[in-house]
């Protein structure tokens, strides 16, 4: 049974971010609990193997969600076959001030400028071990607000060393609008710069623990396609080994009019769709299949993630998605990916 439609009227009546760390420590609860799964569909498996690792489905939760891994054992049981947390700092931070989240529920769209808020890397590396999950989890990896964008990469670094051995996966976010000068990282010199050192620290790390830990970047919905070619130019000589098409979009497009739609920060949800799926299509045309992609971004119904898949995604991510439609999103989605395979 679907609970979810009586919840979210309640809700949607919390301001968006009390409203997101009530379920996470209500789910969290719940799972310790062990009433959480009863009241979750099945999720049927559909294995697939990317970036060398096999995904129970390619469902995923997007970073945001969850980004000190508080409520890990809780999101398996909505049937998820990966889990990305954070996205994590080297040391804690507050993120910007608040009111920061804002809900546009006619265009099923959420404004966000978190600003990476988050308990550092250690915090996060406690509550993973701490975790009974054992499946493939993503960590996404940020920069701290006050770090010189020029000393940027040894933010990345500190958590790449830090969190390596326990992650299956990691992604360097040089994409969220909500940093100062982030997304200047994906211009070509900063990117090139960046990869690189990430590259090498993750040889070493490689040969250090007897493991390969696969780097994804995670790109902006805002780029051209002249920076899509470079960048995939980039992505295919540092062997990158996958990557994430979208973050949210300093777009207004659509929401304009709406209350709060001229907040600050990224807009995801609904009104993304177009844009994400435009970026992700660029980048299936720029890397020709080299590369894997990740598709996220205005995902809230199991058609919207076929379109994911045809413009050449491999995983998909929810967010956005899971607020305005709840947990059965995900074996929706499963379902009609199953469909297509």
């Amino acid at each position: 049974m679907d609970l979810y439609p009586l919840l979210r009227p309640f809700l949607f009546r919390l301001d968006p971010e009390t409203a997101h760390n009530l379920t996470l420590s209500g789910m969290a609860r719940l799972q310790r609990l062990g009433l959480l799964k009863p009241f979750l569909p099945a999720v049927p498996p559909l294995p697939v193997r990317v970036m060398g690792l096999d995904f129970p489905n390619p469902v995923g939760l997007a970073a945001g969600l969850d980004k000190n891994g508080e409520a890990i054992d809780a999101w398996t049981a909505l049937g998820f076959g990966f889990i990305e947390v954070g996205a994590v700092t080297p040391r804690p931070q507050p993120g910007n001030p608040k009111p920061r989240v804002f809900r546009l529920p006619p265009a099923e769209a959420i404004i966000n400028r978190m600003g990476f808020n988050n308990l550092g890397v250690d915090h996060l590396l406690a509550n993973l071990e701490r975790c009974a999950y054992r499946g493939i989890l993503g960590v996404n990896l940020g920069k701290n607000f006050d770090t010189p964008i020029e000393r940027a990469a040894d933010d990345y670094l500190i958590c790449l060393d830090r969190l390596y051995a326990r992650a299956s996966f990691v992604t360097l976010n040089i994409s969220s609008p909500n940093t100062q000068n982030l997304r200047s990282l994906q211009g070509t010199a900063e990117l090139d710069g960046l990869l690189g050192r990430i590259k090498a620290a993750q040889q070493r790390l490689s040969d250090r623990h007897g493991k390969y830990t696969p780097v994804a970047v995670k790109v902006a919905p805002d780029l051209d396609d002249t920076q899509i070619v470079a960048m995939a130019d980039l992505f295919r000589r540092h062997r990158l080994d996958a990557v994430i098409a979208t973050n949210t979009t300093l777009s207004r497009a659509g929401v304009e009019h709406l209350p709060h739609g001229q907040e600050a920060g990224g807009l995801s949800g609904a009104p993304l769709k177009a844009a994400s799926n435009r970026v992700l299509a660029a980048f299936r045309d720029a890397l020709a299949g080299e590369i894997p992609l990740i598709g996220v971004g205005g995902i809230l119904s199991g058609e919207d993630a076929r379109a994911k898949i045809a413009a050449g995604a491999s995983l998909v991510q929810l967010y956005t998605g899971l607020i305005y439609r709840g947990p059965h999103l995900v074996r929706e989605v499963v379902e009609a990916l199953r469909e297509v395979q």
